[in-house]
């Protein structure tokens, strides 16, 4: 998948116009999360790479679980935002604590996590003198958001076995 997007010509382009329109249909509200992201003022490298993590992002859930994604509601995208939020702020009023949130969302979706850190650490270092570090860190917190989102839209197999907490509700 990164390398039919890598490529920077008019057929790759159109390419990533009908898979933004795909996502748009299929995760409206997630699509409109992140679009309202995206559509702050935002250093163009930052932008850039929002555009391309959070296709991408969608992209390997769609083709991973298509046939098994539920679609994120508003209600589960404010919840999701809201789950970050706490964890972050338990997180950070715990010296203890040695792990971020993100790392816990790396334990859950290791090579997404992986793919997406990849991508920021490489524009980081392409562009360091140049581009607005908060702005990247929006664009991760977004994308960490879709992450989450997408994960918990992904359905469970027929016959897959429930916990017991799911079997009392």
């Amino acid at each position: 998948m990164r390398d039919e997007l890598a490529d920077d010509d008019e057929e790759a382009r159109a390419q990533l116009d009908d898979a933004f329109e795909r996502f748009e249909r299929a995760q409206p509200a997630l699509a409109a999360h992140v679009a309202e992201t995206l559509g702050r003022p935002l250093d163009e490298t930052a932008l850039a790479l929002g555009y391309f993590l959070a296709l991408t992002v969608w992209l390997a859930f769609d083709r991973a679980h298509s046939a098994h994604m539920n679609e994120v509601t508003e209600e589960e995208l404010v919840a999701t935002e809201e789950l970050l939020t706490l964890d972050e702020e338990l997180r950070r009023a715990d010296p203890a604590e040695s792990l971020d949130s993100d790392d816990v969302i790396a334990m859950e979706q290791p090579h997404v996590v992986a793919f997406v850190h990849e991508h920021i650490d490489g524009t980081l270092d392409a562009h360091a003198e140049e581009i607005d570090v908060d702005d990247v860190h929006a664009v991760y917190r977004v994308v960490l958001v879709e992450v989450l989102a997408l994960s918990y839209a992904v359905r469970r197999p027929d016959g897959f076995p429930v916990s017991k907490t799911e079997l009392l509700a």
